[in-house]
């Protein structure tokens, strides 16, 4: 290195997703000449192909009736869904029943975790920690840790910070529980909800700035330290005037996001006939700037078909994976549809 280059900092690292100061601003170079790089495909969004979409999971209960708010994924590829809790239900330490309508200002959620190979979903409930929009999951031992919004703000019933969790079977945890820590990396923000890339080593903050919303990108050790220096704040670029924000997720050097609404009678705005309103678009944490967009087309015959939650689903071949809520007679179900890579 010459005495005028300056060291490439931990923090442009991350950014850079780990690679060259070469790779972070988007040019590469082989043998000196500058490389031709092929058009990306029309349904490509960011590293994922929205229009090649397959079932991941068919409309499946989760443990209460109401329908999901976000997804998320363990290192095995276990899928967990967020969802608010559901009208008239009574805890053990609750002297009544509260109502659907208390339970969303009140912030109180349901966790429901699917195992795999045949066993029975799992739950734990969550009071106080906000309305889910989208989540985490980090890999610890046999206790995986959940990423949410926590410390709701009963006015509107979403959180005002972030918080690490253990996943247990079958319990109630409090946000105000003194083994719950409140990470306030946005004390002047609101509608809080964190992703995690552990891969990469990073948190992603989804916020509100007055009417503005925003991005912030941190590493991941440093904000369990307390440190929340963003390695990127940004106002989001990608998302349109009117559009519902129903979840997003961080994966390598992109933000995914998933908007739109459920499905219309034939004379409202979004009927069934439209193919849903629902779009994928990709932020790059580069440049800030928005790297595509799609409609998502798969699944269009499902009942309600509300979008509702984004996640990758990681392994050797990541997927980036949309929630759908489905109605059926007395419930919603969750609906999985994997993009890959």
């Amino acid at each position: 290195m010459s005495s005028n280059e300056r060291p490439t900092s931990r923090r442009a690292m991350l950014l850079a997703g780990g690679g060259t100061l070469v790779a972070a601003t988007g040019v590469g170079v082989v043998l000196g000449r500058r490389e031709q790089r092929t058009p990306t495909p029309r349904g490509v969004v960011g590293h994922f192909d929205v229009d090649a979409a397959s079932e991941l999971l068919r409309p499946t209960p989760l443990h209460d009736i109401t329908g999901p708010q976000s997804i998320a994924f363990d290192e095995r590829g276990r899928l967990y869904a967020l969802q608010v809790m559901q009208d008239g239900i009574r805890l053990p330490d609750e002297e009544r029943a509260a109502s659907g309508k208390a339970r969303r200002l009140a912030g109180d959620m349901c966790v429901t975790a699917y195992p795999g190979g045949g066993e029975a979903p799992r739950h734990m409930y969550l009071r106080g920690f906000g309305h889910g929009i989208s989540m985490g999951v980090e890999p610890s031992g046999e206790v995986p840790l959940l990423w949410v919004e926590s410390d709701a703000d009963t006015r509107t019933g979403y959180g005002r910070a972030v918080a690490r969790i253990p996943f247990r079977h079958g319990t109630v945890l409090d946000s105000t529980s003194p083994s719950v820590r409140h990470h306030r990396p946005l004390p002047h923000s609101h509608r809080i909800h964190p992703a995690v890339d552990t891969a990469a080593g990073r948190v992603l903050v989804s916020h509100w700035a007055g009417r503005s919303h925003r991005y912030a990108v941190y590493a991941l050790d440093e904000f369990l330290s307390g440190s929340y220096r963003p390695l990127l704040d940004l106002r989001n670029p990608a998302l349109r005037s009117g559009e519902t924000l129903q979840g997003c997720t961080a994966h390598g050097d992109h933000i995914y996001q998933l908007t739109g609404t459920p499905y219309t009678d034939a004379e409202g705005d979004n009927p069934p006939e439209s193919g849903g309103d629902t779009y994928v678009s990709a932020i790059d944490m580069r440049s800030g700037r928005t790297a595509g967009r799609r409609k998502v087309s798969v699944a269009p015959g499902l009942h309600f078909r509300e979008p509702e939650g984004l996640a990758v689903r990681p392994g050797g071949e990541p997927g980036l994976c949309v929630a759908f809520s489905v109605k059926s007679d007395d419930r919603r179900n969750l609906a999985v549809y994997a993009c890959p890579s």
